[in-house]
């Protein structure tokens, strides 16, 4: 025995045995996960359910924080490659391109961890997927287009290039924002996105299944507002519907503030405990709340346990999801098996990151005009060129834009290429203080000081540069320093800010005209309609000269004289007349034209940006406009007497080479919008209404003229498609058509063309969209080139969502199928949607129709319901089969209000009456009876409606045949 004893301690002994299993990368991801979850105690698992996870030494765990921002490049975190907006990268239609670019995004991400593993994690919250439903709304800039496939394609390329090609380790760890209909800033935490099933399931969920299938992102974070009622925190689908879309883990997370959200503003849950008990059952895996003070999220978690409102299994089920993260990002490994372990800081901003930068700047940059071929310009015969605007010598970050280690402005770019005479087109001028005669100063001094009003005459110190934002917004730079007027703490005046900035943006004001002709002065920033701010909104001139906010009306206001001292429009004329070539450079300022926490009033550009555009086209025929923003615009640019027309998204460090590029015809515009452009404000609907098919917005429902439709983007070249052929006519449900088109390039350059192919049914039992994309690809030909492009389109992917049955369904129809101006029939073989069966219990939800109603929460753990707000409202079922006859109907009604009724009609909401059922009062809203009344003469197939005469739930209802 000893003999035997000595031998096995001579032994080899396996790997996994000299360190704990948790730290073997040889064994299996759940073994070691659960190995390490084993050894946490109950209070080291609640610690790692919030942002900050503090480190556990005596299991020689790190600290970890989720929640690095990354949309367009590596934000927050100190100078990084900045690429365009989120919205410009989907403008490229180039998911190749894009996933470089979330490849370089999350190579710096590691860059900055091995600097700081502790303050800079891994896990990226990015790319935002949620669809651009309304182009007012803030985050217009961070999404990525109106389409779900389009969407889809390019966060799946995103997250793709983020998390690395690996198959056991991540790079980074990329996060799907907002989960779910997220669109509205405006009391954001209080909106129910109002989302009917069909609009649910084809629309805003399409958009995030796509990278999730595709295994392209490894977490998603619960959105601030409620859909149909329910806190988007507390949705059960976080875990029942998204988790089922992969079969790999998931990193559900919340956003700032998000749970607190259910206790303060939604007054969803009494208690934090409650709050946070029902936000972990729905799949919640991390809080991220109160900054790294993980107090308050612990102590409610522990409440939470104490009183059975969780239980220890639900802890432990996110405590994996956590872990499981942190392994495949090789936190638990030894040296040399992680690869990406070895990147080192040297890598942010490298070169070959500027380079693709500017080749990303480039390639989204959109044509949308060019009459006579004004573009390109020609290096030879383009000597001196007039670089005009207010976005012309300056380049602006955005809230989630990492800092640019460099600035190649337009004007800059463009100087790089010929001789360039250069205008803002802005005023300058000077106010003068009526009471005192005195002008308003400024401090030279690199790092500002208060305004004054103590010049006795205009001078060096005097002159503000007044930049024109629209809605009557305007920032003044002061000529004496080139910085940006700001509030302080104390409310004074200074010249101290590089740009606006800020998430309360204190460099807004507004000069208001007076009766008597005078200006007042008016503060605008993003906290004056905070209960806290106060009245005083106007600014007043105090004993010391000082200008501070004083006055809560304009009457009690200072009041100034405006003069100008330089016209913005002469100077940009000006500089126009002399130069072969007008450039005026236009557009938004992030900060300021809408953003996170608030939505643009209107999508036309500013006034004043319009006035120099025209007077400059007035004085240089040759004058081309770029239009910079993170939105599209409205207005009359198709009409507009202008040769050519750019659009590109606040493109980051390289935006000023790359417009040259592009420009000068180095590179051909590759860009294609991702969103309608409509005409007017006029054309968009209510900002809460989230049925598009039902208001008939985005390019999928709107059936107006477009400004510029979805899609569109013009070459220097021209194209010809031929040969649209299938190679089948007919497909089964199950089945798949090769659709293959050429495509020749016909002009006498090389070019870029975005092939796109749409499909309309042209019969359905619902309302179908005008067109929908299905596929497309972008490709590069030579002059006289000609390339066959094939799409392999699945008759599965022509499925709706079927209301009557609660699944996706392929209708038996014929569908147009069009690729540029080709189009070919195709016949799909699916099914036919039979007569509703409402002898069975049919969800209200599931209406095919309604007026006026809107969408709640059956109980606050599950269940959608519909509820009236009015009498009159009403919701509708096509096509019930009602039999020989139908004898009674029963309805799950809920009514914290007065007794009501609803109606049953037929053919329609004032059709013949069959019933009317009496619903009580239930004395709360969750609380739900049943309640029935007899049917007379309903019999055969009918369009049953339900009418409300006041206000009242729905569940479900059941009819039931004689």
């Amino acid at each position: 025995m000893l003999l035997l004893v000595a031998v096995l301690a001579l032994s080899p002994t396996p790997a996994h045995a000299q360190r704990e299993p948790f730290r073997d990368p040889d064994l299996p991801l759940a073994v070691r996960i659960d190995d390490l979850a084993g050894r946490l105690t109950p209070d080291e698992k609640i610690s790692l359910l919030h942002q900050y996870q503090p480190a556990i030494p005596r299991l020689g765990l790190g600290a970890f924080r989720t929640g690095t921002e990354a949309l367009h490049g590596v934000a927050w975190l100190g100078e990084a490659t900045v690429f365009p907006q989120a919205v410009g990268l989907a403008t490229t239609w180039d998911p190749d391109l894009v996933e470089r670019v979330g490849a370089v995004t999350g190579r710096e991400a590691r860059g900055f961890h091995a600097r700081d593993p502790a303050a800079n994690g891994l896990n990226l919250w990015a790319p935002v997927v949620n669809p651009l439903r309304d182009p007012r709304w803030g985050r217009n800039e961070e999404g990525y287009s109106e389409d779900p496939l389009l969407t889809g394609r390019i966060s799946t390329a995103y997250g793709h290039g983020i998390r690395g090609d690996h198959p056991t380790y991540l790079q980074a760890a990329p996060t799907l924002k907002h989960y779910l209909a997220y669109n509205v800033e405006r009391d954001r935490a209080t909106v129910s996105s109002v989302v009917p099933p069909r609009i649910l399931h084809d629309y805003d969920e399409a958009a995030f299944k796509h990278a999730i299938a595709a295994n392209a992102a490894t977490g998603v974070m619960a959105s601030y507002n409620l859909v149909n009622g329910r806190p988007a925190h507390v949705n059960p689908d976080l875990d029942e519907v998204v988790r089922g879309w992969t079969d790999q883990d998931l990193l559900i997370v919340g956003d700032a503030s998000g749970a607190a959200n259910l206790v303060g503003a939604q007054r969803y849950f009494a208690t934090q405990a409650e709050a946070n008990a029902a936000a972990v059952e729905a799949g919640l895996d991390s809080f991220t709340e109160n900054g790294p003070d993980s107090a308050p999220t612990v102590a409610a978690l522990n409440t939470a346990l104490a009183r059975g409102l969780l239980d220890q299994s639900e802890v432990d089920e996110a405590v994996r999801h956590v872990l499981s993260l942190r392994f495949r990002l090789g936190e638990f490994d030894p040296p040399g098996r992680n690869p990406y372990a070895g990147i080192t800081p040297e890598v942010i901003n490298a070169p070959e990151h500027r380079a693709l930068a500017r080749r990303a700047a480039a390639e989204q940059v959109v044509l949308l005009r060019n009459d006579g071929n004004a573009l390109p310009l020609s290096a030879e015969s383009t000597k001196k060129v007039a670089v005009i605007g207010q976005l012309a010598d300056t380049l602006y970050e955005d809230w989630y834009s990492g800092t640019m280690p460099y600035r190649v402005t337009p004007k800059q770019g463009i100087a790089e290429r010929a001789a360039v005479s250069s205008s803002e087109g802005v005023d300058r001028i000077a106010l003068k203080e009526l009471a005192s005669g005195n002008y308003v100063a400024a401090s030279t001094s690199d790092t500002g000081a208060v305004l004054t009003a103590d010049a006795p005459a205009p001078g060096e110190r005097t002159g503000l540069d007044v930049f024109d934002w629209g809605e009557g917004t305007v920032t003044l730079r002061t000529a004496a320093n080139g910085r940006t007027v700001s509030l302080d703490q104390n409310r004074n005046l200074v010249n101290d800010a590089a740009q606006p900035h800020g998430w309360f943006v204190q460099q807004q004001f507004e000069l208001v005209a007076q009766p008597d002709g005078a200006y007042v002065l008016e503060y605008a920033g993003n906290d004056v309609d905070e209960p806290w701010f106060g009245p005083d909104k106007y600014v007043v001139v105090g004993a010391d000269g000082g200008l501070s906010l004083g006055a809560a009306t304009p009457q009690a206001a200072s009041k100034f004289v405006r003069e100008v001292v330089r016209a913005g429009v002469d100077s940009a004329v000006a500089a126009a007349k002399e130069a072969d070539v007008a450039v005026v450079v236009a557009g938004s300022m992030p900060f300021i034209n809408g953003r996170e926490d608030d939505d643009r009033e209107t999508t036309a550009l500013p006034a004043g940006q319009r006035a120099v555009i025209d007077a400059v086209r007035a004085a240089n025929p040759r004058t081309v406009v770029v239009l910079e923003s993170g939105y599209p615009y409205s207005g009359d640019w198709d009409t507009a007497d202008l040769p050519a027309i750019l659009w590109t998204s606040h493109a980051g460090q390289e935006t000023g080479r790359a417009l040259a590029d592009v420009l000068f015809g180095d590179r051909d515009p590759g860009g294609r919008l991702t969103q309608t452009w409509y005409r007017s404000d006029a054309d968009l609907p209510d900002m809460l209404q989230f049925d598009i098919a039902e208001s008939g917005h985005t390019y999928q429902y709107f059936r107006g003229d477009p400004l510029y439709p979805f899609g569109h983007g013009l070459s220097y070249t021209s194209f010809r498609y031929s040969r649209l052929r299938l190679d089948r006519h007919a497909v089964g449900a199950d089945g798949e058509v090769r659709v293959e088109v050429d495509v020749t390039n016909t002009g006498g350059r090389a070019g870029v063309e975005v092939v796109q192919l749409y499909s309309r049914q042209e019969r359905s039992r619902v309302r179908q969209p005008v067109k929908q994309l299905r596929a497309f690809e972008k490709v590069r030909l030579g002059p006289g080139e000609t390339r066959t492009v094939r799409f392999t389109l699945r008759a599965a992917d022509l499925a709706f969502w079927d209301v009557t049955r609660d699944k996706p369904v392929v209708e038996t129809a014929s569908h147009e199928l069009v690729v540029g101006p080709l189009t070919r029939e195709l016949a799909v073989r699916g099914e036919r949607i039979p007569p509703r069966d409402l002898g069975r219990s049919t969800p209200a939800q599931n209406f095919d129709d309604y007026s006026g109603v809107t969408l709640v929460d059956t109980t606050r753990e599950r269940g959608t319901a519909v509820a009236a707000t009015a009498p009159g409202q009403w919701i509708a079922f096509r096509d019930a089969d009602l039999g020989r006859g139908a004898r009674s109907i029963s309805l799950r009604v809920a009514n914290p209000d007065e007794p009501t009724r609803v109606q049953v009609r037929l053919g329609g909401p004032d059709g013949r009456r069959v019933g009317v059922v009496d619903v009580p009062t239930t004395g709360d809203q969750y609380a739900w009876t049943t309640v029935s009344a007899p049917l007379r003469g309903a019999a055969g197939r009918q369009d049953v409606h339900l009418v409300f005469e006041g206000r009242a739930r729905i569940d479900t209802f059941t009819v039931e045949e004689q």
